[in-house]
């Protein structure tokens, strides 16, 4: 089998190294150069649902030693002066086993591993940085990961449902002085949530989601009045010492692809959907497409449901709509109902977080969905 992949990003790469573990041919496109697809300044959240597809392609020893693990998340809304705490015991039983309720990984390191990895593959070609191209029709599949402005499923004709948020998010690299490396924080305000992401010692990723025209100007500031804008926003006790990188601001959407499949081509991470970075799901959930697409790739392998080549981007667009769907929702109605100082949402609240801090079998919940997928939500508690 043969497949041709646009995109080359950590979503696209990663689907080309499945694949080509699975026996396939790949031939991996994108604009950029290797060079520059290693340089891009940005660490990702990864849950145990990423953990599980890094093992599954015998990459998590070899990325363990850059990733930062995070063994307690703190939740805080800002507006009514309640926190509360998720721990690694309220995680199921077998994702306990691994010690972290997260981790946090830099692109840098997390490129060159795939790629690296992807090169040893004979079968894998190259045509990065705009070189010439095959024609499609030599490959059995054809799959866009090429990011939501997406210019292969534009020109497949997909439309895309899309609610542009007035927030935007401005993502930075700092050094903190009094913060525990082990420790993240999710921070709701009024303007956003905000996020501080431990990326080991001293050095944190922030994502400080606020009105995009806000995004830009703090991104324009010059250092000194950036962290102390930053520290007047920090969780009590962190303070911001030094920039690792420049900020960089971006504008946020919530979108679905109204198919994620076209003949033989099938929209995969980004190209097919985005969410609010809220709770950390964007990779991740772009990672769990490709799980769901190599739990098909397998199915034909082995015929099993009497599977066939034609039958597979309509069985991976069946198995991924549910999950789009339920962490869209999900992560939009948690910025609807924290980034307000609506009176009524705010006295709502109130025994949510009472609820949160006081009842395990709710935290268990809240948290087998974001570190799992909503869609296995029944099996991890059952564990």
């Amino acid at each position: 089998m043969q497949a041709k992949i646009f995109g080359a990003g950590p979503s696209g790469s990663m689907l080309a190294l499945a694949l080509a573990q699975a026996g396939w041919g790949v031939t991996l496109c994108d604009p950029l150069t290797a060079d520059q697809l290693r340089e891009r300044s940005r660490a990702y959240a990864l849950t145990h649902s990423s953990r599980r597809l890094l093992q599954s392609l015998d990459l998590w020893t070899s990325l363990l030693s850059h990733l930062a693990p995070f063994k307690t998340l703190r939740l805080e809304d800002h507006e009514i002066n309640r926190h509360t705490w998720f721990e690694i015991s309220d995680l199921s039983i077998a994702n306990q086993a691994h010690q972290a309720v997260g981790w946090i990984v830099d692109h840098r390191p997390l490129m060159e591993l795939l790629l690296e990895r992807l090169e040893s593959f004979p079968s894998v070609i190259f045509q990065l940085g705009g070189e010439s191209d095959q024609p499609h029709q030599s490959h059995d599949l054809l799959i866009a990961s090429d990011g939501p402005g997406s210019p292969t499923r534009n020109e497949w004709g997909i439309k895309v449902w899309k609610h542009p948020y007035r927030q935007g998010c401005l993502t930075v690299k700092v050094l903190l002085r009094g913060a525990d490396p082990f420790v993240a924080h999710e921070l709701f305000r009024a303007e956003g949530p905000l996020a501080v992401l431990p990326m080991g010692g001293e050095q944190f990723q922030v994502v400080w989601s606020a009105p995009f025209w806000r995004c830009q100007e703090r991104a324009a500031l010059p250092t000194a009045t950036f962290l102390d804008r930053l520290a007047a926003v920090l969780p009590s006790g962190l303070e911001p010492d030094a920039l690792v990188d420049s900020p960089a601001a971006f504008p946020l959407e919530l979108s679905l692809a109204q198919r994620l499949q076209h003949g033989r081509g099938l929209l995969v991470g980004e190209s097919g959907h985005r969410c609010h970075p809220v709770g950390g799901q964007g990779l991740n959930l772009c990672w769990r497409d490709v799980s769901a697409l190599l739990t098909v790739v397998e199915r034909l392998k082995e015929r099993r449901g009497r599977m066939t080549l034609e039958k597979l981007p309509r069985c991976y667009a069946r198995q991924r709509w549910l999950d789009l769907v339920l962490v869209g929702l999900a992560t939009d109605l948690i910025v609807r109902l924290y980034s307000n100082r609506n009176l009524l949402l705010k006295s709502l609240r109130l025994p949510l977080m009472a609820l949160i801090d006081n009842q395990r079998w709710f935290r268990r919940l809240l948290l087998a969905s974001m570190t799992d997928g909503p869609t296995r939500l029944f099996g991890s508690l059952s564990e």
